[in-house]
């Protein structure tokens, strides 16, 4: 397997696009709190301003996805980014409105473009041959955690080298020029009959709700929630973390760029073969393995082993996500991909907010180490279930006499998954 059907004209303008929508999205709670850190209580503000734009993407993602219509995908995509850019132009120009009008503009931001990331994926994939998928999901999420490594330094060094409001303003202008770049791509994807007429009515060929047939693929959801949860906690507890062993704070950033480029890494390497097991097996080993790396970042005392730790955990945490994505293929139709993955982008979302919290709680109350290792634990515990859930479906699945969703019978004990020509068929 390599990456030779991902490489087209189409593929690289679909890059552009997706820069343009994400680098806002990674941009977005620092430039947040550098827009209003000089006023009165301003870290505390930023943080408001920050949670309201998260709660913007948490809502707005499963509302907007699911009435996406696959054919005609594009207008729906374009006005959601239209409205995110004014949601960002709003923050820019009027810097200094009152905080109930910042936090307005700040959910606008979040909510609006929130169906993009999943839209954005199922065209990709709709772009490449169906034996390609995992090399497509694996270049994405290069392009991912290549824009998150970069956002920080851009925002810091427009907000204190221009000022505070210029993040905001180009966060804007970007996401304009994505809607305005969705043109030079196809409209939608493919689907049949069924999966839009699912779009149009919330109802598959069946008769079947489309919150039904998105429920079904709850564990998937569960296991997504529970592998950026880890991610919080290197965020969020790290700085606390280093100073309770006693090195300089300032080596947050290098730390989590190693963990941010490790995960680019990894992402290339999963594209680069087909991977023996089940998507699920597969799956929780990852989650394991990454669970003990930050474990260790919670125990090792020196910060070259707390660098390796964060290295190796993001080495399987880009893998753990390409499973999940590439799990969603299997359970959902073609039609409800990109709601499926809207859905995915709401519980990652709440498991980050969920740990993020749990940590936050503990600090006060225990050593940081402590705080980490309480939400290892709380990402295991998701994993399990989600783990717990696949296959429980997976044996309802085989013990069915009617017709199973897409994929279900992949899933079942024997069925290889993954790869070859039997990834080519499914896919």
């Amino acid at each position: 397997m390599s990456y030779r059907d991902v490489v087209s004209r189409r593929v690289l303008a679909w890059a552009l696009v997706a820069v343009g929508a994400r680098m806002p999205v990674a941009m977005a709670p620092l430039a947040l709190v550098f827009l209003v850190r000089e006023r009165p209580g301003g870290y505390s503000l930023g943080a408001a301003l920050a949670a309201a734009y998260v709660i913007g993407e948490i809502l707005g993602a499963p509302v907007l996805g699911m009435r996406l219509n696959p054919r005609r995908a594009r207008p729906h995509l374009a006005a959601g980014l239209v409205v995110g850019a004014a949601g960002f132009a709003g923050l820019g120009a009027f810097p200094g409105a009152p905080a109930a009008i910042l936090a307005g503009f700040a959910f606008l931001a979040g909510a609006g473009p929130a169906a993009a990331p999943g839209g954005l994926r199922a065209l990709l994939t709709s772009l490449v041959p169906g034996h390609a998928a995992a090399q497509a999901l694996s270049v994405e999420s290069m392009l991912t955690f290549g824009v998150w490594a970069v956002s920080p330094a851009a925002v810091t060094g427009l907000a204190l080298g221009v000022g505070p409001r210029f993040p905001l303003l180009l966060e804007a202008a970007l996401m304009a020029a994505s809607a305005g770049g969705l043109w030079v791509l196809p409209a939608g994807w493919a689907a049949d009959e069924q999966d839009e007429q699912g779009a149009r009515g919330g109802r598959d060929g069946k008769g079947t709700s489309r919150l039904r047939v998105l429920a079904r693929a709850w564990p998937v959801y569960v296991t997504g929630a529970a592998g950026l949860s880890l991610l919080a906690l290197a965020e969020l507890v790290l700085p606390a973390l280093l100073e309770q062993r006693g090195i300089a704070v300032g080596w947050a950033g290098p730390l989590l760029t190693v963990m941010s480029v490790s995960s680019a890494v990894g992402a290339f390497l999963y594209g680069l073969r087909s991977w023996p097991g089940r998507l699920r097996t597969r799956s929780v080993v990852l989650m394991a393995g990454m669970s003990a790396a930050v474990a260790a970042v919670a125990l090792i005392p020196g910060a070259p082993g707390i660098a390796a730790a964060l290295a190796l955990a993001g080495l399987l945490q880009s893998g753990a996500m390409l499973t999940r994505n590439l799990s969603l293929r299997e359970v959902l139709p073609p039609g409800a991909l990109a709601a499926g993955y809207s859905v995915m982008y709401a519980a990652v979302g709440a498991g980050y907010a969920a740990t993020g919290s749990l940590a936050g709680a503990l600090l006060p109350l225990a050593a940081p180490s402590t705080a980490i290792l309480a939400g290892v634990a709380l990402t295991l515990l998701l994993a399990s279930v989600g783990w717990w859930g696949e296959i429980r479906a997976g044996r309802s699945a085989q013990g069915a006499d009617t017709a199973v969703p897409l994929g279900a019978a992949a899933g079942a004990e024997g069925a290889p998954v993954g790869g070859g020509r039997d990834a080519e068929r499914r896919l």
